[in-house]
């Protein structure tokens, strides 16, 4: 009962704050973003050494290479939150907008008008940079922010908090406007989902499992990915050179993210010109190759693919690959096996490239280019609040046109309806 009072509470003090940032001026809330920005980077020693404690307690909690990656900060991931935050208040403001208007035969003159979702929970795991990247983004949108992270960024998240609440508090706003949820206990997050009257909208970041639960849970309205299966399909008509570019960049850039490619499919006609080279990269990086029967001929000695490897979200140094007949088995792999999130195709036929945008039904689709690029930030939208595979409100990147609403505003002069 007491934890249950306890997070209501921190709600209802959400709540509150997003009543006074709905009203906000743009100046203002850019004003504000300006500041954090500056402190962020002021700040960056202490939160520095926040996040090394973190990152000490990850290796006792023998967290992988890639979360320890997704975890880790330094003085550059701090400088590009600060950016971040920065090409964020040089966004439209997206609050008081008309989005249409009209006048009916009686005189009314109706208005759409954009307003602030309210209060927005953002359950999420490992990553410090989105304590950032979301809580710029809703108040630019005039939104209040539970954020709730996970364990092992505790001390980092709560450094970050710490500049937004010092900012906020210079300026007279709510602090309660950005709130770390300070519970750990994962019976929180269930209590935090039944919130309904006080909560309008949560976003779950982090792996498949947890996202799932957040689904299962929630009584409030949800924006979600469950994971990111993405695919790169090198053409029959793909060059060779820009196809080994694009699919190592996909899958080792970084490769404990979202957008990382997870399966490479290559056009059979190619694959004996390809594969040899595309694997001597991916084996001087140190990655694992897991690749179908044709594969095998090209990349020796490699494992053999199975059925669980296609439905895999590896997010670590592990690619399974296929030899296709065509695009058309292409597509039909990516339509099976896929999450909807990005899938890529390199080649130069216009023809086939308009029928794999066409066909191939997810969130984002590239031709001649990365994966790596389905980031909000990467859109320009300054930051991302989340990524949708869902098609209800928003789908893809989220950024500031995911966190609002409009309301009609009708004007008369007395009339009354007979």
């Amino acid at each position: 009962m007491e934890l249950k009072k306890r997070l209501r509470q921190f709600a209802e003090n959400a709540k509150n704050a997003s009543r006074v940032l709905a009203e906000l001026p743009s100046e203002t809330k850019r004003r504000i973003l300006n500041d954090i920005a500056a402190r962020l980077k002021k700040d960056s020693g202490k939160i520095i050494r926040a996040n090394q404690k973190d990152l000490r307690a990850a290796e006792k909690m023998g967290l992988t290479e890639a979360m320890t990656d997704r975890l880790m900060l330094n003085a550059k991931r701090i400088e590009q939150m600060a950016k971040a935050v920065s090409d964020v208040t040089k966004l439209p403001e997206p609050i008081g907008k008309v989005l249409k208007s009209w006048r009916r035969p009686n005189g009314l003159r109706i208005s759409k008008v954009t307003v602030p979702l309210g209060v927005i929970l953002i359950i999420y795991e490992s990553r410090p940079n989105v304590t950032s990247e979301c809580a710029s983004l809703c108040l630019k949108s005039g939104n209040a922010v539970l954020l709730r992270g996970g364990r092992e960024a505790f001390h980092s998240n709560r450094a970050i908090v710490e500049v937004y609440a010092q900012v906020l508090k210079r300026h007279g706003i709510p602090q309660a406007s950005v709130s770390l949820v300070p519970v750990l206990d994962r019976r929180a997050i269930d209590e935090l989902l039944k919130l309904e009257d006080l909560i309008n909208l949560v976003i779950p970041r982090g792996g498949e499992a947890l996202i799932r639960r957040v689904a299962r849970n929630a009584r409030i309205p949800v924006i979600k990915h469950y994971k990111g299966i993405c695919h790169v399909y090198v053409d029959r008509d793909a060059d060779l050179n820009m196809a080994l570019k694009i699919a190592f960049n996909a899958k080792c850039q970084r490769t404990g993210v979202c957008n990382a490619m997870e399966t490479l499919l290559v056009h059979r006609s190619v694959a004996p010109k390809f594969l040899p080279r595309y694997g001597e990269m991916l084996k001087k990086a140190g990655f694992e190759i897991r690749g179908d029967e044709v594969t095998r001929r090209f990349i020796p000695e490699i494992k053999k693919a199975t059925e669980k490897d296609w439905l895999t979200e590896y997010l670590d140094k592990i690619l399974s690959i296929r030899v296709v007949r065509d695009v058309n088995e292409a597509i039909d792999h990516i339509q099976k096996y896929g999450s909807a999130h990005t899938d890529s195709i390199v080649t130069r036929s216009q023809k086939t490239a308009k029928k794999f945008v066409s066909k191939v039904d997810s969130s984002s689709v590239m031709v001649n280019t990365s994966t790596r690029f389905s980031d909000g930030n990467e859109y320009g939208f300054g930051a991302e609040i989340g990524i949708s595979t869902d098609k209800v409100h928003a789908r893809g990147p989220m950024g500031l046109e995911g966190l609002i609403s409009y309301k009609y505003v009708v004007r008369g002069n007395g009339q009354v309806r007979t």
